[in-house]
């Protein structure tokens, strides 16, 4: 089997074809939110069709390179040779990646939710900054990052805040980071200028289309509205717009306030609870929603899968893979790809 059938580089040409097709049919653009989810898929797409036919086209130009060098060997064309290769073997190792990345729910938009933990301002902070580090990451990949909720303290830092991620593959990525993260720094609120160390839980699920969604039975959902508080104007403060539902057999819980309807919230956190729900049911090698069972909300801070330390030394350290970084502001600066791979190589043996 070739590379092209291996990557189904036709199925995803079909795929592009058939997704801007779509847009010709009358009324295509009426619903504005999935008009805008299926251009950035068809982008996606094109952007994976591009960089493998890119890599196919630098492996040809390689392979006249080595041809001509075996006639006549010349200093300039064999460095000019070695340098491509050199940027080509880097473009097939990251792009190798996206082989790893066959789970079902893999292709999908990734919700992320970031809670803070015991350690008062500092973990509340410290929230904080991993809310910048994934807005970052996301930003670097040209995904979208949209919130959906947030919990601010009024003195400072955040309680917890939970992300929308858009892009081709963004849950295949981010699952990798779904565990407790660790800070260790000089808390900027100890006037006395001691260690501290903070801790965080960060969630990842698949954001959940038509086609993987599951039955809930209703008897099982509890469904609070609240005013939302934060961002949105006056509007969003006065009326009860804001969204939680408890999963009850599961003790599962999501929340959604980021738009000023009532009705918009309660399908966005329907979307979040159902793709939490199949997450655990994938986990548990469960048949049915129905027979997950237990109390998921709770978060072991004694599993800590990475830590980030900014005192006495500078490091970020994964401890599933060992992979280290010393520049620790790059990685909260939203570098976090070596994590990622070295995460999903792992899982893939």
């Amino acid at each position: 089997m070739n590379s092209r059938s291996l990557f189904d580089l036709v199925g995803k040409k079909k795929r592009i074809e058939a997704l801007e097709a779509s847009f010709s049919v009358p009324g295509a653009f009426d619903n504005l939110e999935e008009t805008q989810r299926l251009t950035r898929e068809i982008k996606g797409l094109k952007d994976l069709v591009e960089r493998f036919e890119g890599i196919e086209n630098a492996i040809e130009e390689l392979q006249v390179m080595c041809e001509i060098l075996d006639q006549e060997p010349d200093e300039a064309l064999k460095k000019e040779a070695l340098a491509l290769f050199e940027t080509t073997h880097r473009q097939v190792e990251a792009f190798s990646l996206q082989t790893l990345l066959s789970g079902r729910y893999d292709e999908s938009n990734a919700i992320v939710s970031i809670h803070s933990g015991t350690g008062g301002l500092d973990a509340q902070d410290w929230a904080e900054m991993l809310l910048r580090m994934y807005t970052r990451w996301g930003e670097s990949r040209g995904y979208q990052v949209k919130m959906l909720d947030i919990i601010k303290d009024t003195e400072s830092g955040i309680k917890s805040v939970t992300l929308l991620v858009e892009g081709l593959y963004a849950y295949g990525y981010l699952k990798s980071e779904k565990g407790v993260h660790r800070l260790v720094r000089i808390s900027p609120f100890d006037s006395s200028g001691k260690r501290h160390t903070s801790f965080a839980s960060v969630d990842v699920m698949p954001e959940v289309t038509e086609d993987m969604a599951v039955e809930i039975d209703a008897g099982d959902l509890k469904i609070d509205t609240y005013r939302a508080s934060g961002a949105g104007g006056q509007h969003v403060n006065k009326t009860d717009s804001a969204v939680r539902i408890t999963h009850l057999p599961t003790g599962v819980v999501v929340q959604c306030q980021n738009e000023r309807s009532q009705h918009s919230n309660k399908a966005t956190a329907m979307a979040m609870l159902m793709g939490k729900l199949i997450e655990l049911k994938e986990a548990e090698h469960k048949e049915t929603i129905a027979e997950l069972a237990g109390d998921y909300s709770q978060i072991a801070w004694g599993s800590q899968i990475r830590s980030y330390v900014f005192n006495p030394y500078s490091l970020a350290k994964d401890h599933r893979t060992n992979v280290e970084i010393g520049n620790v502001n790059s990685v909260m600066d939203g570098n976090i790809d070596p994590f990622i791979d070295a995460y999903l190589k792992e899982n893939a043996k």
